[in-house]
Parts: C-alpha cells; structure tokens; sequence
C-alpha cells in the first residue's frame, strides 16, 4: 500500500508552487496525497517567514501535529521552505513548540524529500538548509493541484535585498530556468486543461535566459496554443522596462492587471528601504502602463510605520495613494524581522502610531477601490469560473481579466469555463454579475 502525505502551505504563490514541486517528487516515490490528517503518514508544513506572525501561527499548527505524532509515533512531521531555512535547529527544539518536529528541509532540499524522509524514522531529527545557487527543480514535473489556474516558476531566489526582507536570506541569490524549460511547462499546462498560467519569480521581471529576457518570455508564452490567461507576479518597479510593458500591451492573452509593489512614496523611505527607485521613477512607470493598457487594474504593496517614518513621510504615501488610485493594496505596518538590515536601526515609531497611519491608509484604500468596483456596474465582463462562491446559495466566482473577485448565479457553468457577464452591483472587493438574459445563460445540457 502506497504512503500516505498531508501537506499544509502558507504564504505566497511561489511557496504554493514549491509544494506542488515536493509533491511531485513524492509522488513519484509512491506517496499518495491525502487531505485527512488522521490517516497520513507523513505530514509537511510548507513555510513563511515573511513576518514574525506567520512563524509564530505555523508554530503553533506544529504544537497540534506534536500532539498527533504522541498518538502515531510512526508518522514523520517535516517542515519545508523559508521558515526552516529561517530558524533552522530552533524548529528541532522543543521549548520553541515544535516538538515532534523530525526533519527541517530548506527551499532548494526539496529533491532530496524522499531519501531525508526514509532517514528521519526511527532517527534524530534531521537538518538540511544549504542553499544551492544552481537548483531549478527544471526536471520535476509538479503535481499540480489548483483547479483552473497553473504557477510557473521561471526563477528562484532574490539579488534585491530590501533592507526590511528576509527573502534573500532564505531563498538565495537570483536563478532563471531556461526559456525553453518554462515553455515547455506552458504546454504541458495547456495540455492538462488549465486555462490560466501564472508566471512567479521573487522579482518575475527580473527574468533573463541569453538574449531572452521577460517581455520577450510573455510574448512566447502568448504564442502557446491552448493557454488563455497568462499573468505574472510578483514584478519590481525597478525592472519594469518598456519591453515588459509593451509585451503586456501587445499580447492578447497577458492580463491588464498588475501589483506594483510600492512600499512608500516618500523618497526617503525609498532609499532607506533600498527599493532602487524613486517615486518620479515609479509614478513614470504607472504613466507608461495606463497609457498603454488604458484598461488595466493596479494593485500594490504598502508599508507604514518604517524605521525613520516621519509624518511627512506618511503623509506622501497617502496624497500618492489617493492620487494614483489603485484598485487594490496590501497594506502592512512595519515590524522588525530578525535576519534584516533594518532590524539592527531599531523601531522609531511607536506601535499605536503604526496602527493609526495604517487604519488611515486603509480608510483611504477602501474607499478608492469601492468607487472603482462601482464604476464597473453597467459593463460586460468576461470572467474565468473558479468554482462555488463562498457564500454558497448556489452562487459561482471566478475572476475578471482585471483580476477582479465577481460573484454570479451559475446556471451550469463549470470551473474553468470563461463567461461573459454585466456588472449588477458590486463592494470594495467584490464585482456581482448576472447574466445579460436567461436566453445566454448556460444550463448543464448545453455545455
């Protein structure tokens, strides 16, 4: 009988991909994956260590499989990804709420899971965090799991070092898999049905294989019969060339939606940030992108309560942000994380000012993204059918060329379907479809 694996993922898309990477790896060792903790008998945390609240959640999911491994002393409890690679031995000690914990594997082990896994039964616990320049994974064929929409790694590991980001130090220096290798993924996705591919990387559009560089990759990827949608994330502003904007411009199947990460708009935080860019240089960059793709949608990334944040400082990022108008923002308040640069400078600002600017940008945000979405209401969207709402009632989503969440009656569509819709209503995350007619409505018997 084969061996049974449980996996749980947190964090960003390229922790998502590398679990489908540890999956086919396994698989191909006869690991059957099952979504019943009970009855696995391995279980894989794949992990974040973006922010200290994610560690400090994952520890205590590992404190309840400890409790599971008392009961089932035979099963093997791994943790994967940038967390292991974070805090490397401390997960193997038990005063950190991780006992029970058998093998620690950093993002370029993976390959090695099933020997490390055989290794760790009936042994010590076992550690391997080395960081390996040269690992692509381009050989393994993911098992991937996401219903209408495949990740693509094109690259691995990160150059840029913002001084606030532990990602460098947890997933190494800059690789690109060759062009050829990523195409071929492209296909194989297409082939296996997926309607949407992602192209992922730390910086995606730092991509570079020879002369082929990334708006040249989306343009090949355009080409690939079978493929839809195509999309990229996450992108740096610093290398947001006009080659990756007229790609995106000129491709019918590349998305007009993009997440800018900004961080802030005060040049001072910029460059304490170590961003490799100012705010001329990013709002040029919008100028560019809305110019070109006069429908697309822009979302963001920003940060508060930086080391040295002035009132002034904040205030800039907040006339910025009501300038530009984005559809979306992620929107933090800065925390000290171990294993940076600014964590050495201190915190300057205290916690109840963070949360203060940030309820503001929030505030703000919200209100420009309602009045975004409201002005949807009227227009025909085509929408890529996910699967059921989570409000349920019968109700479908799926998303928009623009990325946009819309909510719809089903009528027989099916995941994967991509339908066109009117805009009925809609909130500052949400677009509330209809059909335009009971007469264009699918129904089951006509697909």
């Amino acid at each position: 009988m084969g061996k049974k694996l449980y996996i749980e993922t947190y964090g960003c898309q390229m922790n998502e991909a590398d679990s489908e990477l540890a999956l086919g790896i396994l698989q191909d060792k006869g690991y059957t994956r099952t979504y019943e903790i009970a009855e696995s008998d391995v279980i894989l945390v794949n992990t974040c260590a973006v922010r200290e609240h994610a560690e400090e959640r994952i520890l205590g999911r590992l404190g309840y499989f400890s409790t599971i491994k008392s009961r089932k002393p035979d099963i093997v409890v791994g943790v994967l990804g940038c967390m292991g690679q974070h805090l490397q031995d401390q997960l193997l000690t038990p005063s950190n709420g991780a006992d029970g914990v058998d093998l620690v594997i950093g993002p370029d082990g993976y390959r090695r899971l099933p020997e490390l896994i055989d290794r760790a039964r009936g042994s010590d616990p076992f550690l391997d965090v080395r960081l390996d320049r040269h690992e692509l994974y381009s050989d393994v064929d993911p098992l991937r799991t996401e219903g209408v929409r495949a990740w693509v790694s094109v690259m691995r590991g990160c150059d840029k070092f913002c001084t606030f980001c532990i990602v460098p130090f947890v997933r190494g220096r800059e690789r690109c898999l060759p062009a050829a290798t990523v195409l071929e993924q492209v296909t194989r996705c297409a082939d296996e049905g997926f309607q949407e591919i992602v192209f992922l990387g730390q910086t995606v559009n730092s991509y570079r294989d020879g002369d082929t560089d990334f708006g040249d990759l989306l343009r090949r990827a355009n080409d690939v019969p079978g493929v839809e949608r195509i999309r990229f994330t996450s992108p740096h502003p610093a290398k947001m060339t006009d080659s990756v904007i007229d790609a995106m411009a000129d491709c019918g199947k590349v998305m007009p939606q993009l997440h800018l990460p900004l961080q802030s708009a005060s040049d001072a935080m910029l460059e304490r940030m170590q961003r490799s860019y100012t705010i001329d240089e990013y709002d040029e960059i919008v100028g560019k992108l809305r110019q070109r793709i006069p429908d697309i949608a822009l979302g963001t990334d920003i940060i508060v309560g930086f080391h040295g944040e002035t009132e002034e400082d904040f205030l800039a990022t907040h006339e910025y942000m009501k300038r530009t108008r984005f559809d979306s923002a992620f929107m933090f308040k800065y925390s000290m994380r171990e294993g940076t640069r600014s964590c050495k400078w201190g915190d300057t600002v205290s916690e109840e000012e963070k949360g203060s600017r940030l309820r503001t940008v929030i505030e703000l945000q919200e209100g420009i993204s309602a009045e975004i979405n409201r002005s949807w209401v009227g227009r025909e969207v085509e929408v890529l059918v996910e699967g059921e709402s989570k409000n349920g009632d019968g109700q479908l989503s799926g998303k928009s060329r623009q990325f946009k969440t819309v909510v719809f009656p089903g009528n027989g569509c099916m995941p994967g379907d991509i339908r066109s819709l009117r805009v009925r209503g809609a909130t500052a995350h949400t677009l509330i479809g209809e059909w335009f007619d009971t007469s264009r409505a699918p129904t089951a018997t006509s697909e």
